[in-house]
């Protein structure tokens, strides 16, 4: 089994953790809508780098689609 020659000075543990950190995502703010979104992602609106190029359906509520089922 192996054991290590000499103890590890707290110095060299905490320099061995420097990369352990987690770090949040990157965003970026829209141009054209103001809108927060990933860094590289289509925003929730259909944009990218200023032009949009999703066309987003518009949202169902629960009432109207009731309505129209019955």
């Amino acid at each position: 089994m192996a054991v290590q020659k000499s103890r590890k000075t707290p110095s060299r543990r905490g320099m061995r953790r420097s990369h352990d950190g987690l770090s949040g995502p990157t965003l970026s703010e829209e141009s054209t809508t103001g809108e927060i979104h990933r860094r590289h992602h289509v925003s929730a609106e259909g944009f990218y780098r200023g032009r949009q190029v999703v066309e987003v359906a518009p949202e169902i509520d629960e009432e109207d689609l009731e309505e129209t089922q019955g």
